[in-house]
């Protein structure tokens, strides 16, 4: 595939038939015009984050690195100390709570980066509890990349916040 000679056709057969997830556009559209509604087949998905997690926004009047005429989403994730439940590593064992800020540029795909990462706080899939390397328990991030930092770009963050 990819020559002008070539008379194979490659297919991706993972979202044929609408098995996989709708694509990004839709997700923000749909987002954005308040019909959250993000289903596999006829299941919700819903991720094993701690309940009672707080979600808040303040907008900054001073710009995220790489967008000078832009202010900025503060977003304020907190997760006071909790007990496990069914879903998580040891159900019955207490972790470790969490209080930590993203950050988004307030233009157009700031806007709709923010709609995405609150349905995904909603759906319980930014955050989960996990086991520290010396053994503690606490609520961490998940693999949706979060900008934890002001300054910088994907080079100078951690994996877990690589700028959006």
């Amino acid at each position: 595939m990819g020559s002008a000679e070539s008379k194979e056709k490659m297919y991706c057969t993972r979202y044929m038939n609408g098995g996989g997830p709708p694509p990004l556009s839709e997700q923000v559209e749909k987002s954005i015009n308040g019909t959250k509604t993000f289903k596999r087949g006829s299941e919700v998905v819903e991720g094993n984050q701690p309940y009672g997690g707080q979600m808040t926004v303040i907008v900054q009047r001073r710009s995220v690195e790489g967008y000078p005429d832009c202010d900025t989403l503060q977003i304020n994730f907190v997760f006071e100390d909790g007990i496990q439940m069914e879903k998580h590593p040891k159900p019955g064992h207490k972790y470790d709570g969490l209080s930590t800020a993203a950050f988004l540029p307030m233009n157009n795909e700031g806007t709709k980066v923010f709609k995405l990462l609150e349905a995904a706080f909603q759906y319980k899939l930014l955050f989960t509890v996990a086991t520290t390397s010396s053994g503690e328990e606490c609520v961490t991030y998940t693999d949706i990349p979060l900008k934890i930092r002001e300054s910088g770009g994907p080079e100078r963050q951690t994996k877990q916040s690589s700028a959006p």
